[in-house]
């Protein structure tokens, strides 16, 4: 009667075993039921490298494209940076850049290079300026010297020059109608008769 019993308890405990051992095994080898995620490399993108320019060894990087647009910071020669777009013309690049708006800026095409394709991004706006700069008018009035014009002496035209013509007098007898021949010839008769008679005296 009791290896009876000795037989039953075993045949429970074994029952049992059978039972239990899956269980506890599948505790401890549980397989996981979500997706375990595989670690890759990202895509940087496009690298923008400053050329090496011993004249230019830094450039501006600036919040729009354009000169116009503020200047936030700078890169030196051979320095990479990841592209993100362009503007319609190329002219200008946009690159991730820390310190910019939403730390994005912009650099002149022609100081770096790039491999691949950027695409063009919206153009932000055009800043306005911060100060409008306004002349008060009774201030300036204080620094504005008014020169008189000096007058140049005036000139004044001289009378024209009245230059004397001479004429030349043909035919007119000097001697009230007596030709001057005669008077020579009479004189000279006169003066003979005189030295004659004076010639006559001293005989």
């Amino acid at each position: 009667m009791k290896e009876k019993k000795n037989i039953i308890s075993i045949f429970i405990f074994f029952m049992i075993g059978v039972i239990l051992v899956p269980f506890m095994s599948s505790g401890f080898y549980q397989i996981p039921t979500v997706n375990i995620p595989t670690v890759t490399g990202t895509d940087p993108g496009v690298i923008v490298r400053v050329k090496n320019d011993e004249s230019n060894p830094q450039i501006n990087v600036r919040s729009g494209p354009g000169t116009e647009y503020d200047r936030v910071g700078t890169l030196l020669a051979n320095q990479e940076v990841v592209g993100k777009g362009r503007t319609e013309g190329g002219s200008w690049i946009l690159i991730e850049y820390m310190g910019g708006p939403d730390n994005y800026a912009w650099v002149y095409s022609s100081y770096v290079d790039y491999t691949g394709d950027l695409p063009i991004v919206v153009v932000p706006n055009t800043p306005t300026p911060r100060i409008t700069n306004t002349i008060d008018p009774t201030l300036a009035a204080q620094f504005i010297i008014t020169v008189e014009p000096t007058r140049l002496p005036t000139f004044t035209e001289p009378a024209p020059l009245v230059i004397p013509t001479f004429q030349t007098i043909t035919g007119v007898n000097v001697t009230g109608g007596v030709p001057m021949g005669m008077i020579i010839l009479v004189c000279g008769i006169l003066g003979i008769v005189i030295g004659l008679f004076a010639l006559s005296q001293r005989r």
